[in-house]
C-alpha cells in the first residue's frame, strides 16, 4: 500500500521483456500554484520527460513540423489561446513543467495537444501515411447490490512503456488532494485518477472524423485535468460537459460516497449523452456507444488530403458508418463472457483469445500498460501491471478516502 508520508515512492513490479519494471509515485504536496506544482513533476520526473520526448516519433516527425507551417500556426495559437483562457492554472502547470524538466515548451504543449491537431496533419501523397496508432482502452461497469466496480484497461502505444508515472498532489486552498497516472510530460491525467471528494474516473478515446473535430477548441487532457477538482458527481459531469472541446472522449466517472458510476460521451458542438451503469455489467472500448459521432475507419484514413471532400461527403449522406475494428472485435469477445464479478471482469480484461486484436495487449505497437480497478464499496484503486491474469503481477492498492 502507498502512504504519502514520502515526497517520492518507487514500487517495483515482477518483470517481463517489454515491461519497465518500475512505477514511480510522487506527493508533489501542497503548492502554491499551478506552476510550481509542474515544476516540482517536471523536476522529480526530468530524465523520464526527457527520454519520452526523444523516443516520440509522431513528435518529431509530424506534429514538430506541422507546427511551423501555415496552417499549423493559427491552430497552435488558437489552441492555445483558448486552453490558457479557461485553464490557467492547468496552463502554468504545462510551463513549469517545461521549466522544471529543461523540455522546451513547444513540445511538451504539443503533445497535450496532440489528439487536437492530428486530424488536421495533411497526409503526404508521396507515400504511405504513417497512422500513429490511437490509446486504444477498455472498460468494465457495474453497479448491482453485492458489486460496484469500474475495471479498465490502459492502453496506448509500445514507445510509453517506462514514461509513465504517478502524481499525488493537495489544492492550493488545501482542502483537497488527487492522485493521477500521469503520462510523461503531460498534465495530470489523460489516463485514470481520483480526488479526496470520492471523485474516481477511467478515460477512453473515441477518435472522430474531421469532420467532427472544432478546430481549435478545448483540449481533451486540460478537461480530464479538471476533472481532478471535481467535488462530486454532478459537478464533475458539468466540467466534463460545459467546455467547447475540440473532439470528443468518453470519460467513465465514478462517486465513491453516492456508489455511483456513469458513462459521460462528449464531442463537439457541446454534445454529450449520460449513461449510468447498473447490475448488468457494460464494456466499452473505443466507439461511441450512447452518442451519434462520425468516427474515421482505417481504409478511410488511408486516403491522401486531396480526398477528404469525398470522404466527408460519403459519411454525411450516410453512405459509411465508419467505425474501428479493433474495438468492434474486443466487444464481440466481450460479449461471448461472463463479466458479472470482479474477478470475471479482470478475467475478460486479460483475455489475448483474439490474436490480432486482443482486450488484453502485449505488442507490437499497442500495450496495456496496466489494468486498473476501482472498487467502490472497498473505496481502493488497484492497479494491476503484467496483466491481471498473471498471478506474478504485483498489485498496488491506492485508498480513495
Amino acid at each position: 500500500m502507498i502512504t504519502s508520508s514520502a515526497p517520492h515512492t518507487s514500487i517495483t513490479y515482477a518483470r517481463s521483456s517489454m515491461d519497465a519494471g518500475e512505477l514511480q509515485v510522487f506527493d508533489a504536496g501542497r503548492c502554491a500554484d499551478g506552476y510550481q506544482l509542474g515544476l516540482a513533476v517536471g523536476q522529480r520526473f526530468g530524465e523520464t520527460i526527457r527520454s519520452r520526448m526523444r523516443g516520440d516519433l509522431f513528435l518529431h516527425e509530424q506534429l514538430l513540423p506541422f507546427a511551423s507551417t501555415a496552417a499549423g500556426k493559427p491552430l497552435l495559437a488558437a489552441l492555445q489561446a483558448s486552453n490558457r483562457e479557461r485553464y490557467p492554472r492547468y496552463w502554468d502547470e504545462l510551463v513549469g513543467t517545461a521549466d522544471g524538466s529543461g523540455v522546451p515548451l513547444l513540445h511538451i504543449i504539443l503533445v497535450n495537444f496532440r489528439k487536437e491537431i492530428r486530424p488536421f496533419i495533411p497526409k503526404r501523397e508521396d507515400q504511405e501515411p504513417k497512422e500513429e496508432p490511437d490509446d486504444d482502452c477498455s472498460d468494465i461497469l457495474m453497479v448491482s447490490q453485492s458489486t460496484a466496480i469500474a475495471a479498465h484497461n490502459e492502453d496506448a502505444n509500445v514507445a510509453l512503456l517506462g514514461h509513465t508515472y504517478i502524481v499525488k498532489a493537495t489544492s492550493p486552498d488545501g482542502t483537497s488532494t488527487f492522485t493521477a497516472y500521469t503520462y510523461a510530460g503531460e498534465l495530470p491525467t489523460c489516463a485514470f485518477g481520483f480526488n479526496s471528494n470520492g471523485v474516481a474516473f477511467t478515460l477512453d478515446s473515441v477518435p472522430p472524423a474531421k469532420c467532427e473535430v472544432a478546430a481549435g477548441g478545448i483540449a481533451v487532457n486540460f478537461v480530464s485535468r479538471d476533472l481532478l477538482e471535481a467535488r462530486d458527481l454532478d459537478d464533475a459531469m458539468h466540467r466534463v460537459c460545459s467546455p467547447a472541446v475540440s473532439v470528443g472522449h468518453c470519460y467513465n466517472l465514478m462517486d465513491v460516497r453516492a456508489r455511483r458510476i456513469v458513462t459521460v460521451e462528449t464531442a463537439s458542438q457541446n454534445r454529450s449523452a449520460v449513461h449510468e451503469a447498473g447490475p448488468a455489467p457494460s464494456f466499452h472500448a473505443n466507439m461511441y456507444r450512447h452518442l451519434q459521432v462520425e468516427q474515421v475507419d482505417i481504409w478511410l484514413n488511408k486516403f491522401s488530403e486531396q480526398n477528404n471532400c469525398f470522404i466527408n461527403f460519403i459519411v454525411s449522406c450516410g453512405f459509411a458508418k465508419v467505425y474501428d475494428e479493433n474495438s468492434m472485435s474486443r466487444e464481440r469477445r466481450a460479449a461471448q463472457c461472463t463479466m458479472d464479478s470482479k474477478e470475471k471482469a479482470l478475467s475478460v480484461l486479460g483475455d489475448a483469445a483474439d490474436v490480432k486484436y486482443p482486450i488484453f495487449m502485449t505488442g507490437p505497437t499497442l500495450y496495456t500498460l496496466c489494468t486498473v480497478v476501482v472498487d467502490l464499496d472497498e473505496e481502493t484503486m488497484t492497479i494491476y501491471r503484467g496483466g491481471s491474469k498473471n498471478t506474478d503481477a504485483v498489485r498496488v492498492v491506492l485508498p480513495m478516502l
